[in-house]
């Protein structure tokens, strides 16, 4: 299980921190806020296996809508516990579509914690890839730039197999690395 007071080094270790920041694009034009909803979008799948993105990618064409996510923060589960808003424990895949918004321009670090595995992206630019089955960890901080404030594109695939599971991500916007509050993030009506 993730612990929130794993050292320091061992989430510079867990990936790419050390790479260039990447500048994201806001999205074009502003979602208005009469037209978002809370939370993200997501559809589901539930192979018969899942141990790749891939598996997850080729599942999701026949994806179903499901319940909105209320946000990134679903922290580790016991065995047994339905993945994020799905209707399985087990051997699912998430399509998931949004936006994330930023109140104010600068560089940030941000961090997706998972169980199994999710690719991530905001703003057109990838900023968590873990393709493999695994128990809770952060793919790694990646350093972003957003160029203004305002609403991003986010979007994800991710996938559990079986036991536990987790998808949650993290930023330092407030200065400090910490959960990303769901009121952060929106999706289309």
């Amino acid at each position: 299980m993730f612990s929130r007071t794993l050292p320091l080094v061992a989430l510079l270790l867990a990936g790419p921190a050390f790479a260039a920041p990447v500048t994201l694009s806001p999205a074009d034009p502003q979602p208005s806020a009469g037209s978002l909803k809370p939370g993200l979008a997501v559809a589901y799948a539930y192979p018969r296996d899942v141990k790749t993105l891939a598996n997850a990618k080729s599942a999701l064409k026949s994806a179903e809508k499901g319940p909105a996510l209320k946000g990134m923060s679903y922290a580790d589960t016991t065995a047994g516990d339905l993945t994020l808003t799905s209707k399985s424990a087990e051997k699912v895949a998430a399509a998931i579509s949004g936006f994330i918004r930023f109140d104010a321009p600068g560089t940030f670090k941000v961090n997706v914690i998972s169980n199994d595995g999710v690719m991530a992206s905001i703003g057109g630019k990838e900023i968590a890839y873990n393709d493999d089955i695994h128990a809770c960890e952060p793919a790694g901080v990646k350093e972003v730039i957003v160029p203004v404030a305002g609403w991003y594109a986010f979007e994800a695939t991710y996938f559990q197999r079986k036991g536990t599971a987790c998808l949650e991500m993290d930023w330092n916007a407030g200065g400090r690395m910490g959960l990303v509050p769901d009121s952060a993030f929106a999706h289309s009506k």
